[in-house]
C-alpha cells in the first residue's frame, strides 16, 4: 500500500515537474513573440529608401527640337508633361514616348510669343515669365478616369490663375509672383541691372464690398557685395534671398508695401560662387548650393545684438556633390530636398535628419531637369538626349534617424539644438519632432521621484509590521495595506489629478512644513514617551500600538503645519510662495507635476513593496532574532542588523518589483502629469513618460507611418528598458542570497 502511494505520488511529481517546465517556456515564448512583433512594426523606421524606374522613353520626333521650361508627371506616373516655350503643354504617356495630346496654355498675354523663364509656385502651379516682361499663371490637375474594367487613364488639364495675371513694365531677367493673402497678389523681378523691384497689388473692400485695387512698387537698390547669381522668393511672399558670385547671401523683408527692408547679408560659402537657393516646405530653411558642390540648409536665428530680426545661421550641412549645384526643389510632402549637380547627379536629401535618401546614378547624358510630383512618389527627368525616365521614389520615413530619436536637434524657429517632442501641428509643413529623449527622461523621472516616495514608507512599515506591531494589530493592517493594490490605477489616477493636485496647488507651502512639523513632532513627541513609559505598566500595555498612538500627533502636526504655512508665506515668501519661485528662482509651478505623480504613483507602488518585504522579514528564523536578542541586543538593533540583512534578498526583489510596476504605469502617469516632454528635474515641473506618450499618440497616429512606427518603438524600448532592469535586479538578488545564505 505504502509503495503503491510512492509511486503515485513520485509520478505526481513528475507531472507537475513537466507542467512547470511547460508553462515555463510557454511564458518565454509568449515574451518573446511579443517583443517580435513590436520590433517588426518598428523596424521600418531604419529601412533603407531607395528609387526604382517606373518608365522610360524618348520624346517623340515632333517634340524633339522644343526648348522645355518645365516637366514632370502625375503621382501614378502614368503620364510625364513638358510645357516649351511657346506656351504649349504636351502630355506624353510614360510607357511608351507617344504623344497623347497638346495643350495651348490659356490666358496668354497678348503680344507675348516665348517664355522666358518659369517659377514653380505651390504643388502644381507655374508662374511663366513671357518675353513682353507680362507674367501668367497656370495650374496643372491630373484627374483619373472611373472606368475600372481596365486601367484607370489619367488626363490632363490646365487652369489659368488670374489673380496672378501681372502686365509687363519693363525688362527683367526673372520674375516671381506670390499671392497675399486675403490681400491680393505681388511681383518681384530680377532686373537687367541685377537689382530688383517689387510690386504689390493689394485688393481693398469697403463697407459695401465694393473693391479697389491699390498698386505699390519699390526698387531694392542696396549695394550688393557681388553679382548676382542666384535668386528665390518664398512660397509665401515674405522674405526675398539673393546669393552672389563670391559667396554672398542676402535677404530682403518684402512682406509690405514701400522700402523692402535689407535684414541679412551672411558669407554663405567662403567666397564661392552661389549657383542655386531654394526654400524647403514652411518657407523658414534655405538651402543654398555653391559652384564646389557645396550645400548646406540655413535658417534664421535669434543673435546677439540683432535686435527682433534673426539671422540667417548655417544648420544642416549635407555632402559635398561632386560639381557645382545647379538646381535645388523642396518637396511639398515633407523637409526633403532634390537637388541637381553639373555633372547630372540627382540626389535627394531630408534637413531635419540630414539623410541622404537617395542618390540617382547619372544618365547616358547630362540631366536637363528634375522635378518632383506633387506627393513626392514620383520624380521625373528630363535629359539632354530626349530621354524621359520616370522614378517611383519609395521614401516612406525621411526625417526619422538615430540622430533625431536620440539626439539634439537644431529644429526650425529654436535657437539652439533641443530635445524635442511634438508630434503633430496645425500646418501642413511643421517639421515632426519625434525625440525619444523627452519620453525617456520622463519615465525614468516619474519612477525616481515615486520610488523616493514609496521605498522609505513601504520598507519602514514593512519592517515595523513584521518586528514590532502587534500580532492582532498586523492582522488588520497587513490586509487593509494589500487591499490597495486592488484599487484600479485609473481611479487613483483620476483621484490625483482632479483632487489632489488643486488641493496641493492651494496649499504648496502647508506640504512642505508638513514635512518638516510632522517627523519633528513624532521625533519629539517618541523621546518624550520613551522616558515617561520606561519600566513601567504603560509600557507593556503600548508596546506594538505605537502606530495607533502616533496617529492624534501626526493629524496635530498636519493641522499646525497648515495654519503656519500661512504666516511663513505672508513672512518670507512675500504672501505668494509660488510667485516667490517663478520670481526669485526662474522655477515655473505646474498644477500637474512630479510632487503629485510622486504621491499618487507611490501610492500604487507602496502596497506592493509592503507585501512582499514584510513577507521576507517574517519569514527570518526565530531562532536568529532569539540568538541576538539573547545576547543583549535591542529590538532595534536585531531587526536593523540581524532580520534585514538576512531578508535583503525578499527585500531587494519586493522593491524592483516596485520598480517595474511604476516603470510600465500608465493611467497614473497619464492623469496627474500633464503629459508636458521637458527635461527638467523640477519637482514642479511635469513630465511625459513612454507609456502615456503611447496612451496619448496611438489613437490619432496614422497607420504605418513615422509616428506610428515610433510609437512601437518607444514600446520595445520599454520592454528592453524593464528586461534590463528586472535582469540586474536578479543577478543582484542571486548574490545577496550566496552572500547570507537562505534567500
Amino acid at each position: 500500500m505504502k509503495t503503491n502511494s510512492s509511486k503515485k505520488s513520485r509520478r505526481h511529481d513528475r507531472l507537475a515537474e513537466w507542467f512547470i517546465r511547460i508553462g515555463g517556456i510557454l511564458v518565454i515564448v509568449a515574451v518573446v513573440w511579443i517583443l517580435v512583433m513590436i520590433a517588426r512594426v518598428a523596424m521600418p523606421l531604419f529601412y533603407p529608401s531607395h528609387a526604382d524606374i517606373s518608365s522610360s522613353c524618348s520624346l517623340p520626333s515632333q517634340l524633339k527640337d522644343i526648348k522645355v521650361v518645365a516637366s514632370g508627371s502625375d503621382d501614378s506616373r502614368q503620364q510625364v508633361f513638358l510645357l516649351d516655350d511657346s506656351g504649349s503643354f504636351h502630355c506624353i504617356e510614360a510607357s511608351s514616348g507617344r504623344l497623347m495630346e497638346t495643350i495651348k496654355v490659356p490666358s496668354i498675354p497678348k503680344g507675348a510669343t516665348r517664355i522666358l523663364s518659369t517659377d514653380p509656385f505651390g504643388k502644381s502651379t507655374y508662374n511663366l515669365l513671357w518675353n513682353n516682361d507680362a507674367v501668367s499663371s497656370i495650374t496643372i490637375a491630373f484627374t483619373a478616369s472611373s472606368d475600372t474594367s481596365a486601367k484607370p487613364s489619367v488626363s490632363a488639364a490646365l487652369t489659368a490663375n488670374d489673380d496672378l495675371f501681372f502686365d509687363g513694365h519693363g525688362p527683367v531677367q526673372r520674375a516671381f509672383v506670390r499671392r497675399i493673402e486675403d490681400k491680393g497678389a505681388m511681383r518681384v523681378d530680377q532686373l537687367a541691372n541685377g537689382h530688383f523691384a517689387v510690386l504689390h497689388r493689394l485688393v481693398e473692400k469697403d463697407l459695401l464690398d465694393n473693391e479697389s485695387t491699390k498698386i505699390s512698387t519699390a526698387k531694392i537698390e542696396d549695394k550688393l557685395p557681388g553679382t548676382i547669381t542666384a535668386a528665390i522668393l518664398d512660397q509665401k511672399g515674405h522674405y526675398l534671398y539673393a546669393g552672389t558670385d563670391n559667396g554672398w547671401v542676402l535677404r530682403w523683408d518684402v512682406s509690405e508695401p514701400g522700402a523692402p527692408r535689407l535684414i541679412d547679408t551672411v558669407a554663405a560659402t567662403g567666397g564661392i560662387a552661389v549657383t542655386s537657393l531654394n526654400v524647403a516646405l514652411g518657407d523658414i530653411s534655405l538651402a543654398i548650393g555653391d559652384a564646389h558642390g557645396g550645400y548646406a540648409a540655413w535658417f534664421p536665428v535669434t543673435s546677439a545684438g540683432s535686435g527682433q530680426d534673426k539671422l540667417l545661421t548655417r544648420i544642416h550641412t549635407f555632402p559635398n556633390h561632386k560639381g557645382a549645384v545647379v538646381m535645388i526643389a523642396p518637396s511639398f510632402r515633407n523637409k526633403s530636398l532634390l537637388s541637381l549637380d553639373a555633372a547630372g547627379v540627382l540626389r535627394i536629401d531630408h534637413t531635419t535628419s540630414e539623410r541622404t535618401l537617395v542618390t540617382l546614378p547619372k544618365g547616358a547624358s547630362p540631366s536637363r531637369q528634375a522635378t518632383l510630383s506633387a506627393q513626392g512618389t514620383a520624380l521625373t527627368v528630363l535629359e539632354a538626349s530626349g530621354a524621359v525616365t520616370v522614378w517611383n521614389l519609395d521614401i516612406p520615413h525621411p526625417e526619422v534617424s538615430l540622430g533625431t530619436l536620440f539626439g539634439k536637434i537644431w529644429y526650425e524657429g529654436y535657437d539652439k539644438p533641443e530635445y524635442v517632442w511634438q508630434s503633430s501641428s496645425a500646418t501642413d509643413d511643421f517639421e515632426p519632432k519625434m525625440s525619444l529623449m523627452p519620453l525617456l527622461f520622463g519615465t525614468i523621472k516619474a519612477t525616481a521621484f515615486a520610488m523616493l516616495f514609496a521605498i522609505p514608507l513601504a520598507l519602514c512599515g514593512a519592517l515595523y509590521t513584521s518586528q514590532f506591531m502587534a500580532p492582532q494589530l498586523k492582522s488588520r493592517i497587513k490586509p487593509a495595506v494589500e487591499i490597495m493594490a486592488a484599487i484600479p490605477s485609473v481611479v487613483v489616477g483620476f483621484l490625483a489629478g482632479l483632487w489632489l493636485a488643486p488641493l496641493v496647488d492651494k496649499s504648496l507651502l502647508a506640504l512642505f512644513t508638513t514635512m518638516a512639523i510632522v517627523p519633528a513632532l513624532v521625533f519629539v513627541f517618541l523621546m518624550f514617551w520613551r522616558k515617561v513609559t520606561t519600566a513601567s505598566p504603560l509600557e507593556r500595555l503600548s508596546r506594538g500600538k505605537e502606530f495607533v498612538i502616533l496617529i492624534p500627533i501626526i493629524l496635530f502636526g498636519v493641522y499646525l503645519s497648515w495654519h503656519l504655512s500661512g504666516l511663513v508665506e505672508a513672512s518670507f515668501f512675500s504672501g505668494d510662495f509660488k510667485q516667490w519661485l517663478y520670481g526669485s528662482l526662474g522655477v515655473r509651478y505646474d498644477q500637474r507635476n512630479c510632487i503629485i505623480i510622486s504621491i499618487a504613483l507611490g501610492f500604487a507602488v507602496i502596497p506592493i513593496i509592503f507585501t512582499i518585504a514584510e513577507d521576507a522579514i517574517s519569514n527570518v528564523p526565530r531562532n536568529l532574532t532569539a540568538a541576538s536578542l539573547a545576547l543583549g541586543a535591542s529590538r532595534w538593533q536585531t531587526a536593523w542588523r540581524v532580520v534585514l540583512p538576512s531578508a535583503l534578498p525578499g527585500v531587494f526583489s519586493a522593491v524592483m518589483i516596485g520598480f517595474g510596476r511604476a516603470i510600465g504605469e500608465t493611467m497614473i502617469v497619464l492623469m496627474a502629469t500633464g503629459n508636458t516632454p521637458i527635461m527638467s528635474w523640477s519637482v514642479f515641473n511635469g513630465l511625459r513618460s513612454l507609456s502615456a506618450n503611447i496612451a496619448v499618440e496611438i489613437p490619432e497616429a496614422p497607420l504605418d507611418g513615422s509616428l506610428y512606427r515610433v510609437l512601437f518603438l518607444s514600446a520595445v524600448l520599454l520592454f528592453i528598458f524593464t528586461f534590463i532592469i528586472n535582469t540586474i535586479a536578479e543577478a543582484l538578488r542571486q548574490r545577496f542570497r550566496k552572500k547570507y545564505g537562505r534567500y
